[in-house]
Parts: structure tokens; C-alpha cells; sequence
């Protein structure tokens, strides 16, 4: 089984963090997205949309870190990432994909690029729309957990899809000087998690294609 990621890239993260949960051995091949190899023949035979993480399962290929995900908990359902109660396991996921739907798409890097290189916005107007967006999701979430008793983890004693996408995302703001110092449940949680083996095995800074 091989991963194709990148180190920085926060839905590669995703998928890696669910593999160390689960505790699966893979061979990581790096994407370097900064200077396009995700556009290159080769790859695109892989992954059409260019983009990553991909998932290779014998002659399995899958793209798009959430259906990756998900094939894993099916695949390896021990630890579970979904609760088994109907409506927590809805909320986890509405959580999860606030997170990966609203956030993610509007920060990542082919989208500050496309604002920097194409619409010639200076780099702080992009921090500025990053941050923007960045605020507006992690405020929604915040709320969230504000609405629940204390826990570990977003909901409750065990990590599930809810931390696996929040935990890169609150990773990205850091790296991009937002104040977390807003969202004292979301970093109770981004703290707590990665203190846990799983999650530091994750980390960016842990990946064969790291650069600083």
C-alpha cells in the first residue's frame, strides 16, 4: 500500500493521521506540490485532479482525502473514526466537513496562489483572505464545542473524523500567525492531540519529503 502526499499539505495530513491511528503500515511516496509535480503525465495517470493525497491499494487507486478515509475505516474498522450512535455520528460529520468543505478549499495552495500569481493580490491581502476564512470556520466550530461538555478530543474520550480534519487545519493557522487564542476549545483539543503519539507521527515535520 503506498500514500503519495505531500508534507504540508493539511488533507495528506488528514489521511496520515487516520493511518497512525489505525496503526497501518504504508510506503510514502512525496508530491512536491510547490513546484507542480502533481501536474506532471505521470501522476495525472494517477490522480486527474492533480492534486493530493493518493491512496494505491493493489490496483485500487483513490484520490480525495475524505472517501480515502473513509475506505480505511471500512477497511479497518478498529479504532473506529465514526461514533456508532446515528445522530453523534452525524455531527461528527458535519463537524469533519465544515472543516474540509468551507475551510480548506477557500486556503490551499493552488487558491493563494491563483490569488497571488493570477489576480496579483500582495501577499498581505492573502494572508488577509486567509485569515479571513480561517476566523470564519474555526469561530463556526469553536461554538460547536463550546455547546458540549470538556473533552479530549472535539467529541469526547477517543479522536475521531472531527479531529483528523481539525487538527491540520488548526496546524495551518498556526503556521499563518492566527490567533488561537480565540478559540480555547478547538486549541485545548489541537493540543491535547498532538501530545498523542498517532498525531505526532503525522506531523509535517515527521515526513520523508519534509523541508523546512
Amino acid at each position: 500500500m503506498k500514500l503519495y502526499s505531500f508534507f504540508n499539505s493539511s488533507t495528506s495530513y488528514r489521511v496520515r493521521i487516520a493511518l497512525a491511528l489505525k496503526g497501518i503500515d504504508y510506503e510514502y511516496t512525496g508530491i512536491n506540490i510547490r513546484i507542480g509535480e502533481q501536474a506532471s503525465a505521470g501522476y495525472r495517470q494517477l490522480n486527474p485532479a492533480k492534486g493530493v493525497p493518493v491512496w494505491v491499494d493493489g490496483d485500487f487507486v483513490l484520490n480525495q482525502s475524505l472517501a480515502i478515509i473513509e475506505y480505511l475505516d471500512r477497511q479497518y474498522p478498529e479504532p473506529p473514526l465514526l461514533p456508532e450512535e446515528i445522530r453523534l455520528q452525524a455531527e461528527v460529520r458535519a463537524f469533519a466537513y465544515g472543516i474540509a468543505s468551507d475551510v480548506h478549499p477557500l486556503n490551499n495552495l493552488r487558491v493563494l496562489k491563483y490569488l497571488t500569481e493570477t489576480l496579483s493580490v500582495s501577499e498581505a491581502g492573502k494572508n488577509a483572505w486567509y485569515r479571513h476564512w480561517v476566523a470564519e470556520g474555526l469561530s463556526s466550530a469553536e461554538q460547536v464545542l463550546s455547546n458540549r461538555p470538556a473533552s479530549p478530543y472535539c467529541f469526547g474520550g477517543v479522536p475521531t473524523l472531527a479531529d483528523v480534519c481539525l487538527i491540520p487545519q488548526m496546524a495551518n493557522a498556526e503556521r499563518f500567525g492566527c490567533n488561537l487564542n480565540l478559540y480555547p476549545r478547538l486549541t485545548a483539543v489541537y493540543r491535547h492531540c498532538m501530545a498523542q503519539a498517532a498525531f505526532m507521527r503525522a506531523k509535517p515535520e515527521c515526513q520523508p519529503d519534509f523541508t523546512a
